[in-house]
């Protein structure tokens, strides 16, 4: 997978970008990054990529004719790819947006900056816009840092363990459960029993029971989109906790085919 991402601070992407698993997935050929200045597209000789707006009002706009410029030479490097603005303005940006775009072999990101870039940029060269939260930035280099990091974990091969993504939280509308590692008992608090008795039946029901009940607590919310198999009904019955998660989700839970998760 190709990631462009165009952006007037370069240097604000280049440590994040040669660490962890996006370095790995760079060296074993899981991704492509480059990175493109946009002041290197400015037709002035100060290398202008902002001015004030038409009409009066606070701040700068980006300028469209670097933009343009630094998305021709991308095409010209490589045809093709799904232009995405990063902006407040976007499709909110969820694990399902994520999975989606894992599936697209080439994403151009721009960051914008400022008041936002001109509208012209935006009508006839972007093919979507995301938002990675209610909040502003300076930049959008940091959502961009986002979206390749939860991308590049969702590809095949790069993560070392495969059921890693699927189990994540969000994976499918759950918190994930909670996790515990040695020592098997820390400041007097031990691990609960049932992931050190060698049950591994007992423990993925009791990590879904305990998904489910974290999700329950901290982002009830998120229990409008779940779905729950036979066999997990059965669980949740056992605990008495189907009747609570009606109530949150306005009517009775009903079973659909699927696996257990967490």
């Amino acid at each position: 997978m190709r990631f462009d991402i165009l952006t007037i601070f370069p240097p604000l992407l280049e440590s994040p970008l040669q660490e962890g698993i996006i370095r790995r997935a760079i060296q074993d050929g899981k991704i492509e990054i480059a990175v493109h200045n946009i002041r290197d597209f400015a037709v002035d000789r100060h290398a202008m990529t902002d001015d004030r707006p038409f009409g009066g009002g606070e701040g700068m706009v980006m300028k469209p004719e670097p933009i343009a410029a630094a998305l021709q030479h991308v095409r010209e490097q490589a045809p093709g790819g799904r232009v995405v603005l990063l902006s407040p303005q976007g499709r909110p940006y969820t694990q399902q947006v994520a999975l989606e775009l894992a599936a697209v072999e080439h994403l151009v990101l721009i960051c914008g900056r400022y008041e936002g870039v001109d509208e012209r940029i935006r009508d006839h060269y972007v093919d979507e816009e995301i938002s990675i939260g209610d909040y502003i930035l300076t930049g959008g280099e940091l959502a961009a840092l986002v979206l390749v990091d939860s991308i590049t974990r969702l590809l095949p091969g790069v993560l070392g363990c495969a059921e890693s993504a699927a189990q994540d939280t969000f994976s499918r509308c759950l918190l994930k459960n909670p996790q515990y590692t040695r020592p098997r008992v820390f400041a007097g608090h031990e691990v609960p029993a049932v992931l050190v008795n060698g049950d591994h039946e007992a423990i993925a029901e009791w990590r879904f029971v305990a998904a489910v009940q974290a999700t329950m607590t901290r982002r009830p919310d998120l229990l409008a989109g779940v779905s729950f198999s036979e066999k997990e009904m059965a669980a949740l019955r056992k605990k008495g906790m189907l009747a609570a998660i009606g109530e949150i989700i306005g009517h009775p839970v009903a079973a659909v085919s699927g696996k257990a998760g967490g």
